[in-house]
């Protein structure tokens, strides 16, 4: 019984801040990671610490409009710790201030949950593993063959 309301408390901790996603909020997006979480977002490096995730989720707000949803597929808990795993989608419309284009992607994710001694659930590890196959590399030339 502890274990799922464990984990019911841990899904509730997900369901709050995924609004913030959507709406840019970075400052109230941050406050459901743990101060020392480890973040690994698809094609970056880490980020470790609630200040970094913080100010990479401002930087990446602050560029366009991210459309985010994640399901939760399984939780499970024991006492302070709960392991979520499900899948995401993600829709990123660039701004004009955006060094990229417009894109989609989709994948899976794994989280750690901790409560914290505030009585918080926080995230501490975060993972997204993109299923988009990266784009082709561009053909090479043909040898022999002029151009045009």
């Amino acid at each position: 019984m502890l274990r799922k309301i464990a984990a019911l408390l841990a899904l509730a901790a997900v369901c709050a801040c995924r609004p913030f996603y959507s709406a840019g909020q970075a400052d109230s997006a941050a406050q459901i990671f743990a101060q020392d979480v480890w973040a690994l977002p698809p094609n970056s490096p880490p980020l470790v610490g609630r200040d970094s995730l913080r100010s990479f989720q401002k930087n990446v707000f602050a560029t366009g409009k991210w459309q985010f949803d994640m399901k939760t597929d399984d939780v499970v808990a024991m006492d302070s710790l709960a392991m979520e795993r499900g899948h995401y989608t993600l829709k990123v419309t660039a701004g004009p201030q955006a060094r990229y284009p417009s894109f989609e992607d989709q994948g899976n994710y794994i989280q750690l949950w901790r409560r914290d001694a505030d009585g918080h659930w926080r995230t501490v590890w975060e993972a997204k593993v993109s299923t988009v196959p990266p784009p082709a590399p561009p053909a090479s030339p043909t040898p022999g063959v002029k151009k045009g």
